[in-house]
C-alpha cells in the first residue's frame, strides 16, 4: 500500500498550496458572479472532467495499459483498477502520443479560459471563473476515473497532475484539496448584492 506523501514534484508544484489563501486576499472586494454563472462553469467543468477521464482511458488502451478493455466496463474494473498507476504510463507512451498529450493540456487550458472569457467581462471574475471551472474539471476527473475504472482506488495513489513545462507527480488528495479550497474561496467571496 502506498504510503502518504506530503510533497509534489517538482518542488515548485507544492506552491499552489498557496493559491486559494493568496486568492482569497487578492479578491478582498466580493466577486461579483451571479450563481447562474457558476452552476453553467461547473456544469461544463463537470462535464469536461468526464472527457478528460475518458481521454485518458482511450490513452491507456491505445497503449496496451487497459486490460479488460475489450470487454465491458465490469471487465475493465476487475483486471485493471488495482494497476491503474498513472505514473506508469509515461515510461510507455510514444513519443507521438506525449507530444498529442502535451498539446491536449494546452488545448484544455485554453477551453477553460475561454469559458472564463465568454461569461464575464472583469479581469478578477474572469480568474475565478476560470479558477472555478478548473477546479470543477479537476475533481470531475478524478470522479469520472472512478466511476469507469475504479481508480483511484485511494486519495493517497500516485498521479500525473499535468507534463507542461515537466510532468508534475503527486498523490491525488494534492490536487483535489487545492480545488476544493479554490471553489470554497470563490464561494465565500461571492458578492451578496449581485
Amino acid at each position: 500500500m502506498e504510503k502518504f506523501k506530503l510533497l509534489a514534484e517538482p518542488w515548485w508544484v507544492n506552491l499552489l498550496f498557496l493559491f486559494p489563501f493568496a486568492a482569497y486576499f487578492f479578491w478582498k472586494e466580493s466577486l461579483r458572479l451571479t450563481k447562474k454563472i457558476l452552476i453553467i462553469a461547473f456544469i461544463f467543468g463537470a462535464a469536461f472532467g468526464f472527457v478528460e477521464a475518458a481521454v485518458v482511458i482511450y490513452l491507456r488502451a491505445a497503449v496496451g495499459l487497459l486490460p479488460g478493455y475489450g470487454g465491458t466496463l465490469t471487465d475493465v474494473v476487475r483486471l485493471s483498477s488495482a494497476m491503474f498507476d498513472q505514473a506508469q504510463i509515461l515510461g510507455q507512451l510514444p513519443q507521438s502520443l506525449f507530444i498529442v498529450e502535451l498539446f491536449r493540456e494546452a488545448a484544455t487550458i485554453v477551453m477553460l479560459a475561454g469559458v472564463a472569457f465568454l461569461t464575464v467581462r472583469a479581469f478578477k471574475e474572469r480568474c475565478a471563473v476560470f479558477f472555478w471551472t478548473f477546479a470543477v474539471w479537476d475533481i470531475f476527473y478524478y470522479v469520472g476515473l472512478w466511476a469507469a475504472v475504479r481508480w483511484p482506488n485511494s486519495f493517497i495513489a500516485p498521479d500525473v497532475l499535468f507534463l507542461i513545462p515537466v510532468p508534475w507527480y503527486s498523490q491525488v488528495w494534492f490536487p483535489i484539496l487545492i480545488s476544493g479550497l479554490t471553489m470554497l474561496v470563490i464561494i465565500m467571496r461571492i458578492s451578496k448584492k449581485v
